[in-house]
């Protein structure tokens, strides 16, 4: 039995890997200090080859046993999170993955970074492939979480060059899914909190910036292909469908049945004005492309709610 070690794995991505490995027959050991996440997402396994182990991965990382392969998940990556805790943000991309991957070359074992579409920045290229430098403004209130991430992936690529270590990169697009926090401060469960409570849509801007949202079963399902394959540079994983930010808010509305309106704020600093992945890497090397929907997601989450969606 493969052992997978899992850094955040009490997280929204995190806890889906962890059961995702686990149906793979993989026994798990998930990380995580609960400074973003919850126990709550991972109380419902009840497996024999799952432990827990309550650790902040700035700290130095021990695990006695062997380990196969490490997913380093652990990051801030809502904008509410790391805008309220910048230095531990820079920590966690820097300290936390330098013990990650320690923690790999010890045990001989592949290492999975999740970067993050982020590290594109504002893009002047659209859409945005492997070979994209960014532009990213590294003094922005964004900074700290894109240059903790080009930082990791930096990082990452040393080990493999200088020492050896069988590394990979996922740079993740934005993802949904049940599980989610609904005050996180990202557009999806934002705008389905807001329109479940009867609240106003807050859409910044004119909410003719675009996103590119990926369901969590398709995001999970390219994590595991590019871990278990030889593919050592970055690989995009997103749905390339692309929305505006008031088509979203539409299609949540229609969805869930809300009579909310739809409300304009300033847009924050640095927001990216596009977003959509190019998947040409993760097609060929991976064979990967998401399967799910936007508006069979959206359903998806609201029955993991309890709520019966009206349709689209």
């Amino acid at each position: 039995m493969p052992t997978a070690v899992v850094t955040g794995g009490a997280g929204f991505l995190g806890s889906h890997l962890c059961e995702h490995l686990l149906a793979r027959g993989y026994r798990v050991i998930c990380i995580d200090n609960l400074e973003t996440s919850s126990l709550g997402n991972i109380e419902h396994i009840r497996d024999d080859d799952f432990v827990f182990v309550y650790h902040d991965v700035v700290e130095h990382i021990r695990i006695d046993e062997p380990v196969d392969v490490v997913y380093h998940l652990a990051a801030l990556a809502s904008p509410i999170d790391y805008l309220r805790m910048p230095l531990h943000s820079l920590k966690v991309g820097s300290y936390g993955t330098h013990n990650a991957l320690g923690l790999a070359k010890f045990k001989r074992a592949r290492f999975l970074l999740a970067s993050t579409s982020e590290v594109y920045g504002d893009p002047l290229v659209h859409p945005q492939p492997e070979s994209y430098w960014g532009n990213v403004n590294p003094v922005g209130p964004r900074g700290v979480y894109d240059e903790a991430k080009r930082y990791a992936e930096a990082l990452a690529m040393a080990y493999h060059s200088q020492q050896g270590l069988d590394t990979c990169i996922v740079r993740i697009f934005n993802t949904y899914g049940p599980r989610m926090r609904p005050n996180d401060g990202r557009a999806v469960p934002t705008f389905m909190r807001q329109a479940l409570e009867g609240q106003p849509i807050t859409v910044f801007g004119e909410g003719t910036q675009t996103r590119s949202f990926c369901y969590v079963d398709d995001l999970i399902r390219g994590l595991v292909l590019l871990a278990e394959s030889g593919e050592h540079l970055p690989v995009n994983i997103g749905n390339p469908r692309e929305f505006t930010l008031n088509e979203l808010a539409e299609t949540v509305l229609r969805v869930t049945g809300s009579t909310s309106e739809i409300v304009y704020e300033a847009l924050p600093i640095d927001d990216p004005q596009v977003r959509q992945p190019d998947i040409t890497r993760a097609k060929q090397v991976l064979g990967w492309e998401p399967e799910i929907e936007l508006e069979e997601g959206l359903r998806r989450m609201l029955a993991a709610l309890g709520r019966e969606p009206v349709g689209v």
